[in-house]
């Protein structure tokens, strides 16, 4: 499993973000190639802290090789140029292979 996280920190006009996040980018975003399970929430904390992050979204790939394919196909492109359109406060994208452990 390989993971793609991006996290937006605080935007110029939060409920812009929301309302375009949700109605327009995810619709977007969600049509990647390869993409196993997403999910996304702008209920952020922080312990001790205030949150340096407004918003985030997760996404599972099967694997690396996935996610990259996903993220260069025309729909991955298009959610890609579609950021500029609502994250004003800019975006943190990380993406890392799963561990899986156990107790």
């Amino acid at each position: 499993m390989h993971k793609l996280l991006v996290l937006y920190p605080q935007p110029a006009d939060p409920d812009h973000f929301r309302d375009y996040y949700v109605t327009k980018h995810l619709p977007l975003a969600i049509q990647m190639p390869g993409l196993l399970a997403w999910r996304y929430s702008f209920d952020i904390a922080a312990t001790g802290d205030e949150a340096p992050y407004f918003a985030v979204f997760e996404a599972d790939f099967a694997d690396a090789a996935a996610m990259t394919a996903g993220r260069e196909s025309p729909e991955g492109q298009r959610a890609g140029a579609d950021v500029p359109n609502y994250a004003t406060g800019g975006v943190v994208i990380l993406n890392y292979p799963v561990q899986d452990g156990t107790r």
